[in-house]
């Protein structure tokens, strides 16, 4: 039988789960597996919690999970498109422009599972090439071509490149 969850580990969860199934989200580009990406990641760090030094390790190595797992599913099946449920909200955010963030996310939509993780992680999470590379397992010279062709199909698919007014 599992030990129980620490109160350390309840108060990560509780605390992060927000921006973890925000970045999850826009890995699957659906809710519910957005969901079960967050909550299989939850479950490895759980099994992990006693061996990370710091509760600060907790965030980042959850997110290496999920960029792993995810990886892992797109080279076990390829699932057809599904309609994405709704984007979680971000607190504090009223002053988005609503059409910018549905067409921003229309757009990411359209790019194969790759290209979409390759543009989460760089642009969403911040991450540089080599961190990128090293999360989904490939080379940084994968992650340069296929930020390049992301970033034409998102400027191909949307008027969001400079040339609006």
């Amino acid at each position: 039988m599992a030990d129980p969850p620490s109160p350390d580990f309840d108060d990560f969860v509780r605390g992060r789960t927000p921006a973890l199934l925000r970045a999850a989200y826009l890995l699957t580009g659906d809710q519910h597996l957005a969901e079960d990406l967050v909550q299989s990641a939850l479950a490895g760090t759980h099994r992990a919690w006693r061996r990370l030094e710091r509760v600060d390790n907790a965030e980042a190595y959850t997110r290496k999970i999920m960029y792993h797992l995810q990886v892992s599913w797109w080279r076990r099946r390829r699932v057809a498109e599904v309609l994405p449920g709704d984007l979680p909200e971000r607190a504090g955010r009223a002053g988005t422009d609503p059409t910018l963030r549905l067409t921003l996310r229309a757009a990411l939509l359209t790019l194969p599972p790759r290209q979409r993780a390759v543009i989460v992680l760089r642009f969403f999470e911040d991450r540089t090439e080599a961190e990128t590379a090293y999360l989904l397992g490939v080379t940084v010279g994968t992650v340069k071509s296929q930020t390049a062709k992301a970033l034409a199909k998102l400027r191909a698919v949307t008027d969001l490149d400079g040339s609006r007014a």
